[in-house]
């Protein structure tokens, strides 16, 4: 029988026995396995917005917080104090409120956790140049061309690693290690915060053995009782159902979970950096809001916060798009696209009024408002004949600005806009 999966504490993961039949039958319709180490590594930052938070303010630490938006938003990130009293993502800032009255709400810093992130994956990116980036806050390591000889070596290298990320950043992550992806994914969540399991090779199949169904990708909360309700309980039931069986829950796709259960999966370390392919940014009103200017004003404030991201990251964006959202939770939303992509305020300005009335069809009080900026893309300066000279000075001048907020704070910089009753678009 294949081994169970180490942890950093040197025990076992297995979580629960299966039947002989079950376990002759994983030992059968495993992959003969070729890796000697474990060469993937999978990183998931514990609770990341909170953490980034905490390691600003480390009076934070230890307490039940959560990075949210108003009484009428959603929580982003709970903290796992938080978290030991019911308090989840994404559930409704009121009822976080409800379950845990002294929770410490945070609206959140603007532009740290970007920072954080970067520079979390730029720490990778000096053990292995293979770093795919899946989102803000995890990630994988394809840590085989790195020459690692001994699995007590590659392991002590990512030790390294997370002790370096802890200490600059203040953060924490979890860590799985395995043949291939997917176990290393599922393997980072088993056991957060702090988590480092090490699947070695030829134990993929009894390390999922025992887990729940709903651990593996592709099976969801409305999935998971079905297979329940019909005895499919662990991932070691899956492989021993009968096909027909299978076929009924997942159709032709069943031969997909079929090889996930066996702890299969080809799928290569893409080091493509990751890069958002939108910037949104929503609001939440303490109460419905239904005069026309205000909501203007919040979302022209909203593009001066996404379009300094936007420059920050080196990108344009073509298409812009508002939505708004009514008290009984029903949306609309309108889109424009530049004929040109852009990182400058003053050309998607124009189209904020034309975009809120276009959505706001109902003249109804709202409850949210939304922009979001997509069609991301690299800048191509098109320096034309006329106009050339004006476009160099607006660069300018948006440098200056993001320069003078970056050493002075947001609050050096202010539009005519964003205050109240006010009508310039400087």
């Amino acid at each position: 029988m294949t081994a169970p999966a180490r942890s950093a504490c040197g025990g076992s993961d297995r979580g629960g026995q299966s039947s002989l039949a079950q376990q002759t039958e994983l030992n059968r319709r495993s992959p003969m396995v070729k890796n000697t180490l474990t060469t993937i590594a999978h990183l998931d930052a514990d609770a990341f917005f909170v953490s980034c938070e905490q390691a600003l303010d480390p009076t934070l630490r230890g307490k039940k917080c959560a990075v949210g938006g108003t009484t009428r938003g959603i929580i982003a990130s709970a903290s796992y104090e938080a978290r030991a009293v019911g308090v989840y993502t994404p559930m409704p800032t009121a009822k976080a409120l409800q379950v845990c009255p002294d929770l410490v709400l945070i609206h959140g810093t603007h532009g740290l956790y970007g920072r954080v992130s970067r520079r979390m994956f730029d720490l990778c990116e000096t053990v292995t140049p293979d770093v795919e980036r899946r989102s803000i806050d995890e990630g994988y390591l394809d840590l085989g061309p790195c020459g690692f000889r001994t699995q007590e070596e590659l392991e002590a290298r990512i030790r390294e690693l997370n002790a370096a990320i802890v200490a600059e950043l203040g953060i924490t992550v979890s860590w799985g290690l395995a043949t291939n992806k997917l176990i290393a994914g599922i393997a980072s969540k088993l056991r957060k915060p702090r988590a480092f399991i090490v699947v070695p090779p030829g134990g993929e199949a009894a390390f999922l053995a025992p887990l729940g169904v709903g651990k593996l990708p592709g099976i969801g909360q409305k999935t998971e009782p079905r297979l329940q309700a019909a005895g499919l309980r662990t991932v070691a039931d899956l492989l021993v159902a009968p096909e027909g069986v299978l076929r009924r829950f997942f159709g032709d796709s069943y031969r997909d979970i079929v090889r996930m259960a066996r702890g299969e999966d080809s799928s290569p370390v893409e080091n493509a950096e990751w890069e958002a392919k939108s910037y949104s940014q929503q609001e939440t009103f303490a109460r419905d809001i239904g005069d026309f200017s205000e909501i203007e004003r919040v979302a022209k404030r909203m593009v001066d916060e996404l379009v300094p991201k936007l420059r920050e990251d080196g990108k344009c964006a073509r298409t812009i798009t508002v939505k708004i959202r009514y008290p009984g939770m029903e949306d609309s939303s309108a889109g424009y696209s530049l004929p040109t992509a852009s990182d400058l305020e003053t050309d998607f300005y124009p189209h904020i009024a034309t975009l809120l009335r276009s959505a706001w069809k109902q003249r109804r009080p709202l409850r949210l408002v939304c922009v979001r900026f997509s069609q991301v893309e690299d800048p191509v300066r098109q320096l034309e004949l006329f106009g050339a000279a004006q476009s160099e000075r607006r660069h300018k001048l948006a440098a200056a600005v993001d320069a003078l907020k970056r050493t002075k704070g947001d609050a050096a910089v202010t539009r005519g806009h964003q205050l109240r009753g006010g009508d310039a678009e400087a």
